[in-house]
């Protein structure tokens, strides 16, 4: 009950914080703006527009008549349109129960009025000025973008500030722009119902209108493309461009890539395991059987209108029980992860005692050992963690308790403040500016570089060590554990919004694994329920030593692979993927080979074999095996990229200009694809067209002294530095002193 009460008290400061903060930015209006048609006449000027009117005052700082940037949002005709042209989400509510009830507690809903994104986007208006805004809140507030709200001395009306994403933010979207995010869509005036003809009617209608017409509300407020992931791409993917840093452009999230180089998308042939296809609506907007009226609804299932992802805090701060308990059962039903003690491995023995579960083996009091965890990305179609990862927290929890259940080591535990074990593994970032320091409150204007990122990719694994000591005196089996829990937020930006005297907020377990250890003999046991098989096992370890950079390690796990499954052709493709990698271009001929000899024109073992023939010197074969990849996956990035390089190399101008302008359709943010395209384009006399290609690589490469900054971080840190190593070891064992010669060990790691 107290935080409870707490949290209302929060709340009521808030707001009367942002209602101070909006009367100092916008000014308390004489005659607040809120006229319903955009063509309506207001003001003096018997013929003046809403439009026209706002462009009287409106502060166009980063250019004439782009009144969305650093954002990206757009409308119909380039107009503004008057807040009152949206409808409020109760008058949809009238036969959309359902949808309003799980709007009104969704992240959609709340997506501006939070004190945890009002904590970073206050310090925005604050610093660099309200204008610069809109790059948030394009995606988080659209109509005070599109109405013009964003200018100094403002007199629109934002009562609308409260609902966010309302319902007809997003069903009057006419149509998307790009996949480059910041909220790439473009805005049309609201309407509920097209005429006759099928052109759409601004305004309300009556209900009786409605049910008299029920395919033309449908035609007024959807799209097709509402139901494709280009659709949520519009705002979950997000960059820093120059406008707002005054920088240079800075990718922030890229959750659309991610889930188009996903198993889930069928688009990319490069993916470690294969899925049925699957969408982000597939996932977050899941039918489920509706309890209140909805004329949406089909045979009385509706898509969710709760979009269940990760946000904990938001429905924990309000007290919106039903939402948290979605939203967790949400994360601990998608069997998203697996967590395996894979192997073990005793100082002194290099030999890896491996799988665990499937290989006997023993220990010795005194011994020390290190465990191997594989954490595979199992069934999210993006990263952990896809989103603001210095903002969220997902980490692993490793215990080693004793048969009385004492604890001999304890990694990612919580602190009695909250704070998060420093030793912890945790699949986040530490962005920094340009002095070294970590970009705290979400300031993402101020980020220059990244000191490192600890997610894991869809499909992919990580590998995380840890060593402890068998005490001497042991007694009983040993009980090993390791969970990855999730929290969001971290609790120094909860801190940092709310000062130390709030609730902790909730922390979800996503996934675990516990086995037990016998001093002595350990026999083989029974797999459980959630384990992969061997070869899965085997692999996911490849993958984690392939990403740290330790190519011996992974061929030696790949081949374990193939033992077990001699028939998988995936199997020797990884085995040709890591000597590529490792740069042992010959060696990966053959397993490439084999993989072709099992599955015949196998788009992704053919593309591993163009790169071999590229070093190899056969321009040809190399052509001809990215011609096959294309025309199997003409969205592939990967393959359209390549191939436009071997046009180029082949002298093949036209060729490769296609192949790099299908790919910017594809990622208009490829950097390969601007500097190509520069050169080609300047060599075929089209310069205006090579000057903008020209521009836009200067921007989007990464800043060759970008990383002085995380260096200057990382030494001020050496706590948490090791996370930026490709592997390294948590431990609570003291160094030993070495001799000069002996390369020194990795303790630690991990941030708060």
């Amino acid at each position: 009950m107290k935080s409870r009460v707490s949290r209302i008290l929060v709340d009521a400061a808030l707001a009367l914080s942002i209602a101070v903060l909006m009367g100092m930015l916008i000014g308390t209006p004489r005659h607040a703006i809120h006229a319903q048609s955009p063509d309506a006449t207001v003001g003096q000027n018997p013929g003046q527009t809403y439009s026209d009117m706002i462009r009287e005052t409106y502060n166009f700082h980063f250019g004439k008549d782009n009144f969305s940037l650093p954002g990206n949002a757009a409308t119909v005709g380039n107009e503004f349109i008057p807040p009152g042209a949206f409808p409020d989400p109760e008058y949809c509510q009238h036969c959309h129960e359902e949808a309003y009830h799980q709007w009104r507690k969704s992240l959609h809903s709340n997506s501006f009025r939070t004190p945890f994104y009002r904590a970073s986007v206050n310090i925005l208006v604050r610093t660099k000025g309200i204008e610069f805004s809109r790059h948030c809140d394009s995606c988080h507030n659209p109509v005070v973008v599109i109405s013009g709200g964003l200018t100094q001395e403002s007199q629109v009306d934002r009562s609308f500030d409260k609902n966010g994403l309302t319902c007809t933010t997003c069903h009057s979207i006419q149509r998307l722009q790009s996949t480059s995010g910041n909220g790439g869509y473009v805005m049309g005036v609201p309407a509920v119902m097209v005429d006759e003809q099928g052109n759409r009617i601004p305004g309300k209608a009556s209900y009786d209108e409605i049910m008299a017409h029920p395919d033309r509300h449908s035609k007024a407020v959807m799209q097709s493309f509402y139901r494709t992931p280009e659709f949520c791409a519009a705002c979950h993917k997000a960059n820093l461009p120059n406008p707002l840093n005054e920088y240079k452009f800075i990718r922030a999230f890229t959750v659309y890539d991610e889930w188009q180089n996903s198993k889930f998308s069928k688009r990319n042939p490069l993916t470690f395991y294969t899925a049925d296809f699957n969408t982000c609506q597939g996932c977050h907007m899941h039918r489920a059987q509706a309890t209140l009226t909805e004329y949406g609804a089909k045979a009385g299932f509706f898509a969710s209108h709760r979009w269940p992802a990760g946000n904990t805090a938001v429905p924990f701060y309000y007290g919106f029980d039903e939402q948290l308990q979605k939203t967790v059962e949400f994360l601990k039903a998608g069997n998203f992860l697996n967590v395996d003690i894979f192997a073990l491995k005793k100082a002194g023995d290099d030999q890896l005692i491996a799988p665990l579960g499937s290989t006997p083996f023993t220990l010795a009091p005194n011994d020390i050992v290190e465990a191997y965890v594989v954490i595979q990305n199992k069934n999210i179609g993006h990263s952990l963690i896809p989103e603001v990862r210095d903002l969220y927290e997902a980490w692993v929890e490793f215990t080693v308790k004793d048969a009385a259940g004492n604890e001999l080591y304890h990694s990612g535990f919580l602190k009695p403040d909250g704070m998060l074990d420093t030793r912890a593994h945790s699949f986040t970032n530490r962005p920094v500016n340009i002095s070294g320091e970590f970009v705290d409150n979400h300031k993402v204007w101020t980020i220059q570089s990244m000191a490192y990122d600890n997610s894991i990719q869809a499909g992919r694994s990580a590998l995380v060590r840890y060593e402890f000591q068998i005490p001497p005196d042991v007694k009983g089996a040993l009980s090993v554990t390791a969970r990855v829990n999730y929290r969001h937020l971290r609790q120094s930006y909860l801190n940092n919004v709310f000062g130390t005297d709030h609730p902790l907020y909730p922390v979800v377990e996503l996934a675990s694994r516990t086995r037990e250890l016998n001093v002595g003999a350990n026999n083989p046991t029974s797999a459980e329920p959630s384990d992969n098989q061997d070869w899965m096992r085997w692999n996911n370890l490849a993958i984690g030593f392939l990403d740290q950079q330790q190519y011996s390690d992974s061929m030696a796990a790949f081949e374990h692979v193939v033992k077990l499954r001699p028939d998988y052709e995936d199997g020797y493709v990884n085995m040709g993927l890591a000597y590529i990698e490792w740069e042992k271009y010959d060696l990966a001929r053959p397993p490439l080979e084999k993989a072709l000899q099992l599955h015949p024109d196998y788009a992704r073992a053919l593309y591993y074999l163009a790169l071999v023939e590229r070093r190899q010197g056969h321009p040809e074969a190399e052509v001809a095996d990215l011609q096959k990849v294309v025309e199997q996956f003409p969205q592939s990035r990967d393959a359209r990229r390549e191939l436009g390089i071997a046009y180029y190399q082949q002298h093949r101008a036209d060729d490769a200009v296609a192949q790099f302008e299908a790919l910017q359709g594809i990622d208009p943010d490829d950097v390969a694809a601007h500097y190509n395209l520069a050169i080609l384009y300047r060599r075929k006399g089209m310069k205006e067209k090579a000057s903008e290609q020209a521009a836009l690589y200067a921007t989007k490469r990464i800043d060759p002294a970008a990383p002085t900054y995380s260096l200057d971080f990382l030494r001020k840190h050496p706590e948490i530095s090791t996370e930026s190593v490709p592997w390294h070891m948590h431990t609570d064992l003291k160094p030993v002193a070495a001799d000069a010669n002996a390369p020194a060990k990795s303790v630690g790691g991990g941030q708060q």
